[in-house]
């Protein structure tokens, strides 16, 4: 199991992924079953951009840790964690023009894969069934906002969420959820903004083809994973393995991890990190198919819930 070092975060945070490959060769296609999150990827570009970022994330961190010796549940404040959604909908065709009925399927994925409630929970092994969260957080849909707009690709650089780069700014991002549906382009599936970034470009992008249950979700991102995996990022969660050969995710009920699982690892999978431990190859944060995923730890309960505890970076989205 992992020793989570606060005095670690920094390095974490400004640690570039350990092959030095372009964003291009970084990005795999759902044809070789391998989840392209570009999450870390932009991370480090806006630490670049502002530096400043890494103090705040510092800042956060030590928050978390606070939050984690004293309240090891992970809630500070009494009552369950609502978040209210906004999707925004940029689409060329029909196709990614994604339906109300599709975005709703997302919305329904979220509530079951963070409570517990996912008809494949039962598939949780025996070695991690102790440390299996309910995480205790809903989402509400509160608003669908449509564009059409003639971009075939948006990439990386948060253009759809901004207006006057033909996107759409977001709404009320210091209280509500934004997500965008729009083609992301380079295989790339999707990507979230970690907390502690501006509220301008704040919140989850997925690309229409592995949004929800329908409609244009292929397999194998056609279970509302990738959505899962994302948000997972948005509230603070990292990679299992650390985004680094034997790398930490900053939570200690989780095992080390030599690297990004893809497709549907068999049991048990284990790393060759100190300790050989089996991984937690099922885990949302993992890079594993979507039908191969489903439980997050309760680690990553604590760490996700601790930002929206009072005085947390995100206690104001918390109903």
């Amino acid at each position: 199991m992992k020793k989570v070092l606060l005095s670690s975060l920094l390095v974490l945070l400004m640690l570039s992924c350990q092959n030095d490959q372009t964003e291009s060769s970084k990005v795999e296609t759902a044809a070789q079953d391998r989840l392209a999150c570009s999450t870390q990827e932009v991370l480090e570009a806006q630490l670049k951009a502002d530096p400043t970022l890494a103090i705040r994330m510092n800042e956060i961190e030590a928050f978390t840790a606070k939050q984690a010796l004293s309240n090891p549940t992970g809630r500070a404040m009494a009552g369950p964690v609502t978040i209210h959604v906004v999707v925004n909908v940029l689409y060329r065709t029909a196709a990614e023009n994604i339906s109300n009925a599709q975005i709703q399927s997302q919305i329904d994925v979220l509530n079951k894969d963070f409570n517990a409630l996912n008809s494949d929970i039962g598939s949780v092994p025996a070695l991690f069934a102790g440390v299996t969260a309910n995480v205790g957080i809903t989402f509400v849909l509160d608003q669908v906002i449509r564009k059409s707009t003639t971009k075939t690709s948006w990439g990386t650089n948060d253009a759809m969420k901004k207006t006057a780069q033909g996107g759409l700014n977001p709404t009320s991002p210091t209280t509500k959820l934004n997500i965008w549906s729009c083609p992301i382009g380079g295989g790339i599936l999707g990507y979230a903004q970690f907390p502690g970034g501006s509220a301008a470009t704040d919140g989850v992008v997925l690309d229409p083809k592995n949004f929800g249950l329908s409609g244009a979700a292929n397999a194998p991102y056609n279970l509302g994973r990738i959505g899962t995996h994302e948000v997972g990022h948005w509230a603070n969660l990292r990679h299992i393995w650390g985004d680094t050969t034997c790398g930490s995710d900053l939570v200690a009920d989780t095992p080390t991890h030599n690297t990004s699982n893809s497709g549907a690892p068999a049991y048990p999978h284990y790393s060759t990190c100190a300790g050989t431990p089996v991984e937690m190859t099922m885990n949302y944060m993992d890079y594993t198919n979507n039908y191969s995923m489903y439980m997050f730890s309760n680690g990553q309960k604590s760490r996700m819930l601790a930002i929206f505890a009072t005085g947390g970076v995100r206690a104001a989205y918390a109903l």
